[in-house]
């Protein structure tokens, strides 16, 4: 059980963990072709677009990874279960 912790703890603090810990001030990095576009625009729809869809990116492979978990999970409690 303790183990189990542990691997949690590790794997909450790798995901949420700042790649960097000071925070530098920086320009968004976008290619030159993305900050042309959204910069020309006088409204922001094709910006909030860019950022619906860098989240979209950024929440699948969390899903996957998750979903992975689940069944490794399942599939250990269920061979416990077939033990006792």
């Amino acid at each position: 059980m303790k183990r189990q912790w542990i691997i949690l703890v590790f794997i909450f603090v790798t995901a949420f963990a700042k790649a960097d810990p000071v925070p530098i001030p920086t320009m968004a990095t976008q290619c030159a072709m993305c900050r042309a576009v959204l910069e020309s625009e006088a409204d922001n729809s094709t910006a909030k677009g860019v950022n619906n869809g860098i989240k979209y990116l950024m929440v699948i492979p969390y899903i996957l990874v998750g979903g992975v978990f689940y069944f490794i999970y399942k599939g250990r409690k269920k061979e416990k279960k077939e033990i006792l």
